[in-house]
């Protein structure tokens, strides 16, 4: 009988997993490439659920000397004495950071545990002081550098930047504390930070000069997440058990698979990367679903587009530095970099030093549009999908006055209104229902003689819509016909219907549309 595969979902102990047998993707081999470069600070940025929580306690395991944990792995084969080395692991995630004393409270506990285990009586209360005895105190006991690991050392600042004196008492608290990767340098043995950005005003990065930012590096692009490669070599009982399933070949769930849950990038030559969250669900359950999505919907990114005039059409297809990428700050939360950041955006190509940003995959696509559409327009209770549904049935049937009164009735009340116009906020919505609708959509599509406002494409019909902002239905279609828009698809065999569109800034709905097919 073959021997089921234990998929590790939502697992962050490397010790756990190697001992309950789980599945293990091996990334052992990013151990040498950090001391081969002999670097003594190192910072990796990824979105969360992608693995740097596990990557960080397999560095702990390493460091601490505990090898039979990496039989059969590539650390196993590393020229590497398997000494251990005092591990200071500090885990910032644990806090939601909502007053004023969560920095305090999980300071106190860890360096609490950190004193009782080096033998130290704290001399003061301060947790610079603390943090300074406790380095100096595992480097006497052991007579090894101390290695100091920190997961999500910036989530107390990525929850508080729409609170500005939280946001700048956090920084300060963690400022005094982080000095001391330079002030005790010489009792150090490495430094590896983990987060979602550079924080420019925090001493980690002001203070150190010689950090290695390893989030943009093509040889660590793939340190965490799931490359084609290790797709193939890990999951195919997987795939396998989830084409019986579905009566599909190992070729149409791979493809599926990729559409889905594929599409990341993080450096110039970065191969595709799978998110690894995602991957082990549906290894575990069978079931094709948005779980990364899912597991943590973006309430910062909606409190940012709230504080910004945000055009998401601009953001969904951008172009930008890797230095406008990098880092954050309270006074400028670039949403273009938060959005790359915790990965809703990521690089879909590099051209003469600009990266070119768009949505990754399905499930963020659907997920994370399907989130903020309500945001933009009413849609009654949780009933997105079904929206949705109805929307692409009435387009691809024909009926027009019937996809238009249900678009007109997602304007008619607005209850959460973002801070921007509502021609804004009426295009953004358009563009998230259109992504969303999983139709060919062609937005602004331009001609020898102006731009359509958009061209919608199902089997059967072709739909040419023009948008007006207190003006008039007839005004819009009179300009469909008036610069010939239907001309282009004279030849494309489908029925051709065009739709002149009025929205009324006054009532916040539309308030009419003619049709001529």
């Amino acid at each position: 009988m073959e021997k089921k595969v234990i998929y590790p979902v939502g697992e962050q102990s490397f010790e756990s997993l190697r001992k309950r047998d789980c599945l293990y993707v091996d990334k052992t081999r990013f151990l040498e490439k950090l001391l081969d470069r002999g670097s003594k600070y190192y910072f990796l940025a990824r979105p969360r659920r992608f693995g740097k929580s596990l990557f960080l306690s397999m560095m702990k395991a390493f460091f601490e000397g505990e090898r039979e944990l990496f039989k059969g792995l590539y650390a196993d084969t590393m020229d590497w004495d398997w000494q251990p080395h005092p591990v200071l692991y500090l885990d910032l995630n644990i806090g939601s950071y909502g007053d004023s004393t969560a920095i305090s409270s999980v300071l106190n506990a860890k360096m609490g545990d950190w004193e009782r285990a080096y033998g130290i009586t704290p001399r003061s209360k301060d947790f610079s002081v603390r943090f300074s005895d406790i380095i100096q105190a595992a480097y006497k006991k052991t007579g090894k550098g101390v290695i100091m690991l920190v997961d999500e050392y910036d989530k107390p600042l990525v929850n508080n930047l729409h609170d500005e004196e939280m946001f700048v008492s956090f920084r300060n608290q963690l400022t005094a504390v982080y000095a001391n990767f330079k002030s005790s340098a010489e009792y150090i043995r490495l430094v590896f930070l983990t987060g979602v950005s550079r924080f420019a005003h925090l001493s980690v990065f002001s203070g150190l000069n010689n950090i290695t930012d390893i989030s943009f590096l093509d040889e660590f692009s793939d340190i965490c997440g799931i490359t084609e490669e290790e797709l193939a070599s890990n999951f195919q009982t997987g795939m396998a058990e989830i084409g019986k399933k579905f009566s599909k070949s190992a070729t149409e769930i791979h493809d599926e698979l990729k559409q889905r849950y594929d599409g990341y990038h993080f450096s110039e030559e970065s191969p595709d990367i799978y998110n690894p969250y995602s991957l082990l669900n549906v290894m575990e359950s069978r079931k094709l679903e948005n779980y990364w999505i899912k597991s943590g919907m973006p309430t910062l990114l909606e409190q940012q587009l709230k504080r910004f005039d945000v055009d998401l059409k601009k953001l969904f297809e951008t172009r930008c530095s890797q230095r406008m990428l990098e880092g954050l700050d309270f006074d400028s939360p670039n949403p273009v970099a938060l959005l790359y950041q915790t990965g809703y955006l990521t690089i879909k190509s590099f051209t003469s030093g600009i990266f070119s940003l768009g949505l990754p995959n399905e499930e963020v696509k659907e997920g994370f549009l399907s989130y903020l559409l309500p945001k933009y327009a009413y849609i009654e209770g949780d009933n997105t999908e079904f929206y949705i549904y109805m929307f692409v049935e009435e387009l691809r049937e024909g009926k027009i006055d019937d996809f238009m009164r249900r678009l007109q009735s997602m304007f008619a009340i607005v209850p959460y209104q973002m801070e921007m116009d509502n021609e804004r906020n009426l295009h953004n919505a358009l563009l998230m229902l259109t992504l969303l609708l999983g139709i060919k959509v062609q937005a602004e599509y331009s001609t020898s003689d102006g731009r359509i406002d958009m061209v919608l494409g199902t089997e059967k019909h072709l739909y040419i819509i023009e948008l007006k902002i207190d003006k008039s239905a007839r005004a819009a279609l009179e300009q469909i016909n008036a610069k010939d828009y239907a001309l282009p698809f004279g030849s494309d065999g489908r029925h051709i219907i065009k739709v002149g569109v009025n929205f009324s800034t006054k009532t916040r709905t539309i308030d009419g549309w003619e049709i001529e097919k």
